[in-house]
């Protein structure tokens, strides 16, 4: 298979709809889009060339490793996902090749802590100060490469309303805690029956919402931050059980 060049990528990128001075939260999987000319570096050029200093690229930087494997005496305390907190520093996390490059280059700011943000651009600065705050409220895009709705960290923006209720169900346990230090992991317990943000995701195709389409043989979904996050945050505050399977 031909490697895809910066000048393909960056004339696909602008038929999706990108453009100068938009703001963009991206997140990508470097794989979906075959084989790149330059890897990461080139498709973070490519997005950069396409929405200018004049605007902004926000991408999630979290402190996460790999999510592990599961023992049977996690499954038993009803451990169902796992994930160790890495430091700061370190180079590779779990967001990906692409993520990880855009964070380390010289001219990107990124914020403090476990859950930060990386920003480039005319308001990189606010990457730093509110995480996707600003993107998510200024009219900014959400581009996904090769991911779906479960990789668009914004919509945990909305999470302030969910119900404690809700919140409950699935918190860890004391015991879970105790072996899983909250500053240490991410430790999810319990599953919903539904995956709650794919009833979104199909909400929002049904509202017209999403544009998708295919990168050779990497699928997009390019949409407006808000109009979809907002979705999920009136079904938080009108029908958070029954989105999440359980409704009572």
């Amino acid at each position: 298979m031909a490697e895809m060049k910066k000048a393909e990528l960056i004339e696909e990128l602008k038929k999706i709809g990108l453009q100068e001075g938009m703001e963009i939260e991206v997140h990508s999987s470097l794989s979906s889009l075959g084989h790149v000319e330059g890897g990461a570096e080139t498709v973070i050029e490519a997005l950069m060339e396409c929405v200018t200093e004049r605007g902004s690229i926000f991408m999630p930087s979290l402190c996460f490793g790999p999510e592990l494997e599961l023992t049977e005496e996690d499954r038993n305390m009803g451990i169902t996902v796992k994930i160790k907190i890495i430091p700061e520093d370190e180079p590779r996390t779990a967001m990906g090749i692409i993520a990880d490059t855009f964070r380390q280059r010289a001219d990107v700011i990124t914020g403090t802590g476990v859950i930060r943000t990386s920003g480039w651009g005319l308001h990189a600065d606010e990457a730093a100060k509110g995480g996707l705050n600003y993107v998510i409220r200024n009219g900014g895009k959400a581009l996904l490469l090769g991911v779906d709705i479960y990789k668009l960290t914004a919509m945990h923006y909305m999470e302030d309303v969910m119900p404690k209720e809700i919140s409950d169900i699935f918190a860890p346990t004391e015991e879970v805690n105790n072996k899983y230090p909250a500053d240490e992991w991410l430790v999810e317990c319990g599953e919903p029956s539904v995956k709650p943000w794919y009833t979104i995701q199909e909400m929002a195709y049904q509202k017209g919402i999403i544009k998708d389409g295919y990168i050779g043989k990497c699928k997009y979904m390019f949409f407006d931050i808000w109009d979809v996050v907002s979705l999920y945050r009136k079904e938080l505050e009108t029908n958070p059980f029954k989105l999440h399977g359980l409704e009572q």
